[in-house]
């Protein structure tokens, strides 16, 4: 049974700092391409950071490139996403995405950590 399990989420003041961390369990982890998404009710799920397999490859969404950086330790079995200068907008449910294609596609999501950016 594969477990993503997200943690670190929280309520910080702009320009403060949290780091998202997502333990997976139930799967070769070093299998998966690992991601980050957001969402805010109402509002469509958004990739924000993509890590290949053995981490020699990120991807962004512009509206966090420079401030968040996306991480993982295949020894732990572990994905990270440290996010800095946080802005109000970065306020949403953070998920945690495990994705293989082998002639099907495997893809699983954590349930979620909330991150509140205000004043």
């Amino acid at each position: 049974q594969v477990q993503l399990v997200e943690s670190g989420g929280g309520s910080v003041q702009p320009g403060g700092s949290l780091r998202l961390s997502c333990a997976a369990s139930g799967l070769i982890f070093n299998d998966y391409a690992m991601s980050w998404y957001r969402q805010v009710p109402g509002k469509e799920r958004e990739l924000v950071a993509t890590i290949s397999r053995f981490g020699g490859s990120t991807n962004y969404a512009d509206s966090v490139k420079g401030r968040f950086t996306i991480s993982r330790d295949n020894a732990k079995n572990t994905m990270y996403l440290q996010m800095n200068s946080l802005k109000p907008e970065d306020t949403a449910e953070y998920y945690c995405n495990a994705r293989l294609v082998i002639r099907s596609e495997y893809t699983y999501w954590g349930q979620g950590t909330q991150v509140t950016v205000s004043s």
